[in-house]
């Protein structure tokens, strides 16, 4: 008889017994509620996301396709809009904002159900065994794609491959696991919540309600440390305030000053018509004065031949001006600023294309390398009246960060498409 107490005092020691979770806080309702929260959080992050993937026209050009293997899950793809001029400034910024916000909620939804992952026996029937198979990729999916998400909003990319496959597929294999398991779950969930009067009376009660059918409750709790108010307070003021640090970055005035959490939160950089954020420098990117002063041309292809146009060319073109802002996939993004430049329809012109059947293009840049060095547009962009060849921005030259010579600037398009340091446009069908 000792020694069957002493074992049994042995296995409470260990994470697979109950008695060895002594929270109070832990129960069927705490993990309802946040999964509530990740319930009506996590499709508005995944429906954003596919958003982004559509605003880069992947099935235009392979140049665009940082997915090509991607089969059925581009089966929603849809050429991108250029209205409104804010369409992707507002979908990534909420893809990226509601997504650091949700963090806090996602690691108390873990906390909340771990005694689960160490249940024994793990496997009671096949339902059960599938549930746990979920949860696998639930679990493993969903801090995959989220600490991939952070990363590229800080632009550290210390992961093998590309952000672009492994984020797209990380959030596929997220959101089938987690939509398998709402469909369990949700049942419960509003069943639960509703037996014990809603969100407000789980944050106003003070400790645990006893359950002795609750298999997430401590069957021996510990004095609680932490009342549910302030659970509550610690989970929902950890989201607000990388809400806060966060969000600023996407919205600007003001907001962008409390964005410590972005890369770009700190203040614009430098100052004057060209003191807005940038993500990669003409330093960095390789491109030198040389390249962009005097011997510098722009190749303009068409059915027409060829035409190379010098700075001066340009600028003695009809020149238009188009308030535009620049979005980009980390969820930064600027106000909207005032570039001048010549119509990209008016150069497919050129070449012998009228303005309204302006076709695709390809346009390429001077940086050396980089994974947008080479872009296409589809025909809607290039015939917008306010896609340009930008030569200006804020009534001033670019500044060489920005592009100078000349960049391209289109509506409602993800930065990495508004090509920097232009070298060659090339209007046809792009393959």
């Amino acid at each position: 008889m000792t020694d069957r107490r002493d074992l049994r005092a042995l296995v409470d020691r260990l994470p697979v017994s109950p008695r060895f979770w002594h929270s109070p806080l832990r129960g069927t309702w705490l993990t309802s509620l946040l999964g509530a929260v990740l319930l009506a959080g996590v499709p508005l992050v995944f429906v954003t996301g596919l958003l982004s993937y559509a605003a880069y026209n992947p099935d235009l050009s392979p140049l665009n396709d940082k997915t090509p293997d991607k089969g059925l899950l581009g089966f929603y793809l849809f050429a991108w809009p250029t209205r409104p001029y804010w369409l992707y400034r507002v979908t990534q910024g909420v893809h990226v904002t509601v997504g650091v916000a949700l963090i806090p909620v996602l690691l108390a939804k873990l906390w909340s159900v771990i005694p689960r992952f160490f249940a024994l026996p793990p496997v009671r029937s096949v339902a059960q065994a599938l549930e746990r198979l979920s949860l696998l990729f639930l679990v493993g999916g969903g801090l995959f794609t989220f600490l991939t998400g952070v990363l590229n909003v800080q632009l550290d990319y210390v992961f093998p491959g590309s952000f672009y496959r492994l984020h797209f597929y990380g959030a596929w294999v997220f959101m089938s696991a987690f939509a398998a398991h709402a469909a369990l779950r949700i049942p419960g969930t509003v069943r639960t919540l509703r037996e014990h009067g809603g969100p407000l009376a789980y944050v106003r009660s003070t400790t645990a309600r006893p359950a002795s059918s609750d298999d997430l409750a401590a069957p021996d709790p510990a004095p609680p440390t932490l009342s549910r108010r302030g659970l509550a307070a610690l989970v929902g003021g950890g989201s607000l305030l990388l809400l806060l640090t966060t969000a600023g970055q996407s919205i600007g005035g003001p907001l962008r000053r409390t964005a410590l959490f972005a890369p770009h939160g700190g203040g614009d950089p430098g100052s004057g018509p060209n003191g807005f954020q940038i993500n990669k420098p003409a330093a960095l990117a390789g491109v030198t004065d040389r390249q962009t002063g005097e011997a510098w041309r722009l190749v303009v292809t068409g059915p027409r031949g060829q035409v190379r146009l010098s700075r001066a060319d340009l600028l003695a073109m009809p020149q238009h001006t188009a308030a535009l802002p620049i979005a980009c996939v980390e969820g930064w993004s600027t106000e909207n600023q005032h570039w001048r430049g010549v119509r990209l329809r008016d150069l497919a012109a050129l070449v012998g294309y009228e303005p309204d059947g302006a076709p695709d293009v390809l346009v390429e840049s001077l940086q050396l390398h980089g994974s947008f060095r080479r872009a296409a547009l589809r025909h809607n962009q290039v015939r917008d009246a306010d896609s340009l060849l930008a030569l200006q921005v804020n009534g001033a030259d670019l500044s060489p960060d920005h592009g100078y010579p000349a960049r391209v600037i289109v509506p409602a398009a993800p930065g990495v498409l508004n090509t920097k340091w232009v070298a060659r446009l090339s209007f046809g069908r792009v393959v």
